[in-house]
């Protein structure tokens, strides 16, 4: 082939026979199996790449883009060697002093649930997020940091620590506090703690990220969350911008034991979720009996499309957690708050507590 004829070639596709051949063999070169599952999803991020080329993005978008798909992907590594270990994302202020009753508060309180076996997720500043490293030590901390103009470097805890993650954005931030956390907790702060904690419960709230017990708590003699449930009941229940049920999302602990109760609960016997098809699957720390199941079905009947709750073995679409019991139902996808509150139900029938590191 000529210059001449090489500059007069169309280039192909991102969808020609030829670019799908092409990236298929190349995931295959790197030890990728371009015909599962997981490499389809591969092949499908290389063309979603090369369709920037044809869109016409200007240098900064494609930056962002890469900038953003880099620290998605060193973040998941980080986490993916605990993926065992529950973990606690811990929000609150920067400005919040050492021997301050706030402090003192999330420091104890991420000990405590450590003492349980959990991981700590916080920023890596200083504030509540020291604290938040401080209670369980580095050792069972992973620091998000933030490149901000007045927070030039990590907490003198989890500094140099492998579990620090450094981020450009706070929307790659903000997916790993939430697609990692277990649960959530939540310590007095300004516009960046408010930010965080409407955007988990809108998360919540919407079906976007799983369902998770959110915790409020502060020191002795506090009254910050009293005056935020106040303007919560005041502005958005009472003016119906959220549902009656939505504050059953939050709970506001007034003491360390029972904020560490409250979590702990949750997963009794509930395990884990997950929609497979058209059905919402809850896998079980133990099995329900009938009676239980029928007991489901009626009280939460409002959130049932059709059918009822019935027990069902794992899916061919499901890969973990196999030995666990499972039911399901036909979600309607509304009213996650009320699904919260069925989750509720399912722990109650706990006939002793679970070993929560399970």
């Amino acid at each position: 082939m000529t210059k001449d004829d090489t500059a007069n070639t169309e280039p192909l596709r991102v969808d020609d026979e030829r670019t799908q051949q092409a990236i298929c063999e190349l995931v295959e070169s790197v030890g990728g199996d371009a015909d599962s599952f997981d490499g389809r999803l591969i092949t499908q991020l290389i063309q979603t790449a090369l369709k920037l080329i044809p869109d016409g993005h200007d240098t900064g978008q494609l930056k962002l883009l890469n900038s953003a798909m880099k620290e998605i992907r060193y973040a998941y590594r980080v986490f993916n060697r605990y993926r065992e270990t529950k973990k606690i994302s811990i929000f609150g202020s920067a400005r919040t002093p050492e021997d301050h009753p706030d402090y003192i508060r999330a420091k104890e309180f991420s000990a405590a649930m450590a003492d349980h076996g959990w991981m700590s997720i916080t920023g890596a500043g200083d504030g509540i997020m020291k604290a938040g490293h401080e209670g369980p030590t580095r050792q069972s901390s992973f620091g998000l940091s933030i490149r901000l103009p007045f927070e030039t470097s990590a907490n003198t805890v989890i500094e140099g620590d492998p579990k620090l993650i450094n981020f450009r954005y706070f929307f790659t931030r903000k997916l790993m506090f939430m697609s990692h956390a277990d649960a959530v907790a939540v310590f007095p702060g300004g516009f960046g703690t408010q930010d965080e904690l409407f955007e988990t419960l809108t998360l919540v709230q919407t079906g976007k990220s799983n369902i998770v017990p959110i915790i409020m708590l502060e020191g002795e003699g506090g009254v910050y969350w009293d005056h935020w449930r106040n303007y919560v009941d005041k502005n958005l229940l009472e003016n119906g911008w959220i549902s009656r049920e939505d504050p059953g999302l939050y709970f506001i602990a007034k003491t360390i034991d029972e904020a560490v109760e409250h979590v702990v609960r949750f997963y009794r016997v509930y395990h884990s979720s997950r929609y497979v098809r058209d059905a919402f699957v809850i896998r079980l720390k133990q099995e329900l009996t009938d009676e239980q199941l029928n007991q489901l079905s009626d009280e939460f009947g409002s959130i049932i499309g059709s059918g009822r709750i019935e027990k069902v073995s794992p899916f061919r679409e499901e890969s973990d957690h196999l030995d666990l019991p499972r039911i399901a139902f036909d979600y309607t996808k509304r009213d996650l708050a009320v699904l919260r509150l069925m989750i509720d139900r399912i722990n109650e029938f706990a006939g002793s507590p679970a070993d929560v590191s399970r």
